[in-house]
């Protein structure tokens, strides 16, 4: 049986791996998260999650391995995880009535130099929301390991006008994108589990 391992240990991507039935595990691929700033995020997210895949693959070279990043551009400004509340907020200013991009980088490795990989874009529009109705929203913690300081998973759904494109590329793994990378790599879906 073919080994596949997700190099991320983010509780969402898991979920969203687990709804897919195939077996796998999930690896924290330890790597740096630094990118140039010029980057636009189309960019940075396709070096992230190749990046990442290729730690983890380098540990199992016999394994297919998964690689996923994430980050928010909007207005041409790019924004990833934030460092703090106050950085929330700041975040979340910039979005609230506004329409901006989530843009999520998948990698696929295998044996072989096998090498795959995409980008997803979802478009998002938020309401606008009171300085008040803000800080309560803050004061649930989503933000905290969320590029653009929310999660559409959760109660940050209540700050969504509009979504164009896959609602889990928003969640941290496009599925319709990983489904075709496994398919492309030949996985076989829905096989009877051995106990």
């Amino acid at each position: 049986m073919r080994e596949l391992i997700l190099a991320s240990t983010s509780s969402f991507r898991r979920a969203l791996m687990d709804s897919l039935g195939l077996p796998y595990r999930a690896e924290a691929p330890g790597v740096d998260e630094d990118v140039s700033p010029s980057l636009p995020a189309r960019e940075a997210v396709r070096i992230l999650a190749e990046r990442k895949a290729r730690a983890v693959h380098a540990r199992h070279p016999g394994a297919w391995v998964l690689g996923a990043d994430q980050l928010v551009e909007v207005e041409g400004e790019v924004l990833g995880k934030p460092e703090n509340r106050e950085a929330a907020r700041s975040q979340l200013g910039k979005l609230l009535g506004r329409t901006h991009d989530i843009c999520t980088g998948v990698c696929l490795l295998g044996p072989g130099g096998y090498a795959a990989g995409a980008v997803e874009v979802s478009r998002l529009s938020f309401y606008p929301v009171a300085p008040e109705e803000l800080e309560r929203y803050l004061d649930l913690g989503e933000w905290q390991g969320c590029a653009g300081s929310y999660r559409v998973e959760s109660a940050g759904q209540a700050l969504l006008q509009r979504l164009d494109g896959d609602r889990t590329n928003v969640q941290g793994l496009p599925m319709l994108t990983v489904v075709r990378l496994l398919r492309e790599a030949g996985f076989r879906f829905f096989e009877p589990r051995t106990p």
